[in-house]
């Protein structure tokens, strides 16, 4: 075939095309070794504080793998000085941010001491680091910098964003002058981070005319999300949006945090793996956290159940890191402790974990009927840590050694054993047990007081049941206040519950504390759903008794007589006959029977071979030496005789166990075996909580023994509690 040359015109294009195509496939490969050398994100570093006094306000640092499990580092204390960096010698709501390049890191803070007063502070706190572990810091005093600003009575919580317009830092907080309501200020900060250049310009307010703080911006989507919080009308998170940084913000005039508690410092940051992103915020009320997912900004999801944390924070923010940046972390601040007492297992009551610091030993108290042959922790897994065995390991035969190696450093040796004892029954914080044998479904049940709130705010009721003592199951929530309660919505305290064959039908009669008062809710099943009566039964003292709560319900009906009797107070011990409907009081039948100076609470009464037996628990809640004593009485009604020898339960300090109080009794049906329900502080580390101890309880079971004339017998509280029982 003859070759015909090929026009001039026909070789320019061609060339041109052949051109064009190597330099477009030259662009790709430029973009895409752009996009394998950026930053691959493997982990995540939390930034927080601890709490209102000094020595909690001051900036920690945590790492998480996933973003759920966070560990802290250096022990939980500071990362750097507060006193070296403030003005005030606290700092708080640290936020942390990655800067433009990815190579500087910046960090601000509020500059202030709680105990000052909140209205104290003036400044906030500037921090610069190429490394993360290495920071300097300046001051800037909004006063002082700004005259206009002068009558400035706080500056709060700042925060910092990067704008892509202006190639400038812009530092964002909540300002106030006076009693004004606060509200959220921006500026921009100079060139090397360590003042303010502009001066501060409004950049969000209220449009109720309420204040507004904890501003939170997250880009997504060509949009700006300004998370803050109310004050003043509702102390919530709410979001406004814009198309542009410095202004225009939109409020959606809803709250978005997933509890009825009251809440602040809004964190989002968002998840390595691309799932979406993780609002977190402070339930400042309860001493917690809450998590929460989202991937639209509208719908929410408390995850709660999947997060767990060494430490309590308080406002502060995630950021997320590469592995070189973990490992540097790590490297720097992790002590192998922190790994060896991270586990997971679900087997495990992760409350009752006790480690030995001295004897470098581990021990996990372990769920009954946990297979010990292949058990494995589930030690928190993070970059450059390695904990060696992993996996399933052997326990049968006895304590495991386990090696904790961090980026190189030298191992450290743990030994680690599981035990398996039954105390505490129910996996969490509980208190003010009821005991019920249900002869309707044959089942035991446990009602208790929701524990953990701080200040005893819990508002809701759960119960929890077993076929042998041992193994429990949460039966949920049976009444909650504040949607089934019309009369209060809080303080959601010791109940106690009766059950009674009516017509045939098994009936099921809950009393139990609110907001300081007693009520009554019926059921047709131990486990609910409960009914309130819809008013109080209890709502005010008996006649001539001036001090003392309304609190602490016991329902007894007298064997002898079929009569039941309501038994409630607190400083005062009272009774009074109930109605033939269980939800009315008999007029003219209350009666104060106080059995003397020891008197504090939480009355019990059961009935053994002829005699009356009044319990009742000694001193506060919160002190180690809450304890339970006991008399009796020949009828329901006293007198009640004080036997001088009467301590029925108190703490074991050798076993490190204490609070023994506010109890029930079971008596096995049929039986003269009996057994005592009671709540301690949690083990082991309640003794170190103060008066926090007193709201973090945990439910326990011993055996209840009487002596041959009938006195009952001093109870020794126990970590191994009770063997199943099963009745025939």
């Amino acid at each position: 075939m003859n070759r015909v040359p090929m026009p001039i015109r026909r070789k320019n294009r061609l060339r041109s095309l052949i051109l064009l195509a190597l330099i477009a496939a030259g662009s790709t490969l430029f973009a895409q070794s752009r996009k394998d050398a950026a930053p691959r994100y493997s982990a995540y570093l939390f930034a927080y504080f601890t709490g209102n006094s000094k020595a909690g306000e001051a900036i920690r640092f945590a790492v998480s793998a996933d973003g759920y499990h966070f560990r802290a580092l250096n022990g939980n204390q500071p990362i750097v000085a507060s006193e070296k960096i403030s003005t005030t010698g606290g700092v708080r709501d640290p936020h942390i941010l990655r800067g433009a390049g990815g190579q500087t890191f910046y960090m601000v803070a509020t500059d202030m001491v709680s105990a000052n007063g909140w209205n104290s502070n003036r400044a906030m706190v500037l921090l610069r680091s190429k490394d993360l572990v290495h920071w300097s810091s300046s001051v800037v005093n909004i006063p002082e910098t700004f005259k206009t600003f002068e009558k400035v009575n706080r500056v709060w919580a700042p925060q910092t964003i990067y704008d892509q317009e202006k190639k400038k830092y812009m530092i964002y907080w909540s300002m106030r002058a006076g009693d004004e309501p606060d509200v959220i200020y921006y500026a921009y900060a100079n060139k090397d981070f360590t003042a303010l250049e502009t001066e501060p310009v409004p950049l969000f307010h209220n449009p109720h005319g309420t204040a507004c703080i904890d501003g939170d911006i997250v880009f997504k989507d060509g949009k700006y999300y300004l998370f803050f919080k109310t004050e003043g009308n509702g102390n919530g998170i709410k979001i406004a949006v814009s198309d542009r940084l410095t202004g225009g913000y939109t409020l959606r005039d809803r709250y978005v945090q997933q509890t009825k508690d009251p809440v602040e410092g809004a964190g989002v940051f968002k998840l390595n793996d691309g799932s979406g992103y993780i609002l977190m915020y402070d339930v400042y009320t309860k001493g917690r956290y809450q998590f929460t997912k989202t991937s639209d900004f509208e719908h929410f999801k408390v995850v709660d159940e999947e997060v767990s944390m060494n430490f309590h924070p308080r406002h502060g923010t995630v950021l997320p890191i590469t592995k070189e940046e973990e490992a540097r972390l790590t490297g720097k601040w992790l002590q192998p402790q922190a790994i060896i007492t991270s586990v997971q297992a679900k087997e495990i009551r992760r409350n009752n974990i006790v480690f030995d610091t001295a004897g470098k030993k581990l021990y996990l108290p372990v769920l009954p009927g946990t297979a010990l042959k292949r058990f494995d922790p589930e030690f928190i897994k993070l970059p450059g840590v390695t904990t060696i065995p992993s996996g399933p390991v052997d326990f049968s035969k006895g304590p495991v050694r386990y090696r904790v190696l961090i980026n190189g450093r030298q191992t450290e040796t743990f030994t680690v054993g599981l035990l398996q004892h039954h105390n505490p029954v129910l996996n969490g914080y509980y208190a003010d047990p009821e005991i019920l044998y249900a002869q309707k479904t044959k089942k035991f049940y446990i009602y208790p007081t929701s524990d953990g709130f701080t200040g005893w705010a819990g508002n809701y009721f759960k119960t929890f049941s077993s076929p042998d003592l041992v193994n429990w199951t949460d039966e949920g929530v049976i009444l909650d206040l504040p949607t089934q309660v019309s009369w209060a919505n809080r303080n959601a305290w010791a109940p106690c519950i009766i059950e009674r064959k009516i017509n045939g039908q098994y009936r099921y009669f809950y009393y139990y504390t609110a907001a300081q008062k007693i009520g009554v809710a019926v059921a047709g099943d131990p486990a609910g759903p409960f009914v309130d009566s819809g008013k109080p039964l209890i709502a005010q003292k008996p006649e001539g008794v001036k001090r003392g709560q309304e609190i602490d319900p016991d329902v007894f009906t007298d064997p002898q007589t079929g009569k039941s009797y309501l038994y409630w107070g607190n400083g005062y011990m009272a009774v009074a006959e109930l109605g033939e409907d269980m939800i009315s009081i008999r007029p003219g039948t209350v009666r104060v029977i106080t059995p003397g100076k020891t008197f504090r609470e939480g009355t019990y009464v059961f009935y053994r071979k002829g005699t009356y037996y009044f319990m009742w628990s000694e001193n506060d809640t919160r002190s180690p030496n809450y304890r339970v004593r006991y008399g009796t009485a020949p009828t329901p009604l006293g007198p009640i005789h004080v036997p001088e020898n009467n301590v029925v339960l108190e703490k074991s300090a050798a076993a490190g166990i204490y609070g023994t109080g506010h109890h029930s009794i079971l008596q096995l049906p049929g039986t003269d075996r009996w057994y005592i329900v009671y709540h301690r502080f949690t083990y082991p580390s309640g003794i170190a909580m103060g008066e926090a101890a007193g709201y973090h309880r945990e439910v326990c079971i011993d055996t209840l023994e009487f002596d041959a004339d009938g006195n009952i017998r001093k109870v020794t509280p126990s970590h191994r509690g009770v063997g199943p029982v099963h009745l025939k």
